[in-house]
């Protein structure tokens, strides 16, 4: 019996159904180490350029930062005055606040730090004052680098005071969140 050319046409539009291919234990297993090693590049990228994870690991950012709190930094971008900085100094990581950056001038007198000559405001609990410092005042901050002061400024033993500008390269990055996890 001749098929009709509407019938034909009919047959034609079908679509072919697919046979459902199954796959072996070892394509899943493939699948999934190569997902996870996606992932952990994409972590380690990550932590490794954009951000990082630090833990105080004493009081001197205290109150802002205590000792045990988890900090998140974020590396990209230019740091601000008055931003709270994770830096490397001696192989130990500290936390100190941004007061002012290379070729600026600091003084520190009276309670009142300064920078070029105009007063910083600082909504600091501890007075400021350059009792212990290894520096003189004022103090020109070379280039490349920035001045940093603990909150905690009654301890003057691991900031700027003692060790003068920090090079910008020992800057791991401003902290953006801090999680505590003693004393909650």
């Amino acid at each position: 019996m001749p098929v009709s050319e509407t019938e034909d046409t009919a047959i034609a539009a079908e679509p072919a159904k697919k046979a459902k291919k199954k796959h072996s234990a070892g394509y899943y297993a493939a699948t999934f180490f190569a997902k996870t090693a996606c992932t952990v590049l994409a972590l380690w990228l990550l932590f490794t350029f954009v951000a990082g994870v630090y833990i105080c690991r004493s009081n001197s950012s205290f109150p802002m930062v205590k000792d045990g709190d988890l900090c998140i930094t974020y590396r990209l971008g230019k740091p601000k005055q008055g931003d709270l900085l994770v830096y490397k100094r001696d192989g130990d990581i500290r936390f100190g606040r941004l007061i002012a950056f290379g070729g600026d001038e600091v003084g520190i007198s009276e309670d009142t730090v300064t920078v070029n000559g105009y007063a910083v405001y600082d909504d600091t609990v501890y007075p400021t004052n350059a009792d212990g410092a290894k520096i003189s005042f004022p103090y020109t901050i070379p280039e490349n680098c920035v001045f940093v002061l603990n909150d905690f400024r009654t301890d003057s033993t691991n900031d700027s005071r003692t060790y003068g500008g920090i090079p910008l390269g020992d800057v791991k990055g401003k902290v953006v969140f801090v999680m505590r996890r003693r004393g909650i």
